[in-house]
């Protein structure tokens, strides 16, 4: 397994083939841990760092976690293959762009990664398409166990698992999902979701997380609080209240849109087709917002002739470090965005 094998495509989040994924794109749970006897990085010499890398890469492959593992060390890794992972949500932006031994470990079908020497020295997520949060809890725990057989984790009789951050202490869960919401956009009732997830203690970040925009109308609502609460309630409330909540809104904004505000749906859908299908210069931001348009436009069966996973690899084929890798080559300014505008005719099957 090599790291261009990823790249002909799309990942987990984005298969759209798991439940409710017109608009849940995915389902995240990882899992942060440390190891006993070495310090929090903030605290690591470079010594400790590296041999902390060392042990945990080592514990990874040896653990058969799954058919066939690849683990890249970042820290010797090109820029290119570091932005890669991040579009696959493999690794976070933090982890591409840090210094000193670190890697991460990706499974076969890409429903698996963890990141060595983040802001914990183990982050181990679980990736699944669509809402599938208790299969991807039945994995992610499997792993947890496998890995705690070979390596101690820091752990505290009354607070649980110890973490760089306080807020990850406890459990060291975080749930996460990321949901399409162009209708709650259009609408213009998104401030909904912000006032409930404010009042739920929910955290709601864009598309590649923390401190990012929900650029393409992604947005990811994950849990804020680890401690006082067992990881099955958290997934509970996420499957059983919180997603469905969403869920409803989402789709009482697409009927209002198809039913009351026809010619506004239809203009959008229209101008995303007619762009996406002529364009000559296209940038990433302004892709991610016109297929996010025609995702729900072939959603809402107001396009006919493309189909959702066409869609779905275009959201990710055409970020740049695939579209490089795709061709082969260093792509910049106009030239990368004439190439993007190139292959999305392309597969929309226009010459």
């Amino acid at each position: 397994m090599k790291l261009s094998d990823l790249t002909n495509h799309a990942g987990e989040w984005l298969r759209g083939n798991g439940p409710m994924s017109e608009i849940v794109i995915s389902s995240r749970i990882r899992l942060a841990r440390n190891v006993n006897g070495f310090p929090f990085l903030t605290r690591c010499t470079r010594h400790q760092r590296q041999a902390l890398e060392h042990k945990v890469r080592d514990t990874i492959l040896a653990a058969d976690l799954s058919p066939e593992v690849l683990y890249v060390d970042l820290d010797n890794a090109p820029e290119m293959d570091r932005q890669l992972l991040v579009e696959r949500h493999l690794i976070s932006k933090p982890h591409a762009g840090a210094e000193g031994a670190r890697g991460v470990a990706v499974a076969e079908n890409e429903t698996l990664s963890v990141m060595v020497n983040e802001e914990d020295h183990l982050r181990i997520q679980c990736l699944r398409s669509g809402l599938q949060l208790e299969e991807a809890w039945e994995q992610i725990n499997k792993v947890d166990d496998r890995l705690e057989s070979a390596l101690d984790w820091s752990f505290h009789p009354r607070f649980g698992y110890l973490t760089a951050c306080p807020t990850n202490v406890g459990t060291g869960i975080r749930v996460s999902v990321m949901l399409h919401l162009p209708a709650l956009k259009l609408t213009g009732e998104i401030e909904k979701l912000f006032r409930a997830a404010k009042d739920m203690r929910l955290a709601v970040r864009g598309l590649y997380g923390e401190g990012t925009e929900a650029t393409g109308d992604f947005y990811q609502i994950s849990n804020q609080t680890t401690l006082g609460k067992p990881e099955d309630e958290i997934i509970s409330d996420f499957k059983h209240a919180i997603v469905p909540k969403i869920i409803e809104w989402e789709q009482h904004a697409r009927r209002t849109l198809r039913d009351d505000r026809t010619v506004q749906l239809d203009d959008k859908v229209g101008r995303a087709v007619g762009l996406l299908r002529s364009a000559r210069l296209i940038a990433s931001e302004e892709t991610l917002l016109l297929l996010s348009h025609l995702r729900m436009g072939v959603h809402l069966g107001r396009v006919k002739d493309i189909d959702l996973r066409t869609i779905n690899e275009l959201f990710l084929l055409t970020q740049p470090a695939h579209l490089q890798r795709i061709q082969g080559r260093k792509l910049e300014g106009d030239v990368r965005r004439a190439v993007r505008a190139d292959y999305i005719r392309q597969k929309l099957g226009v010459s």
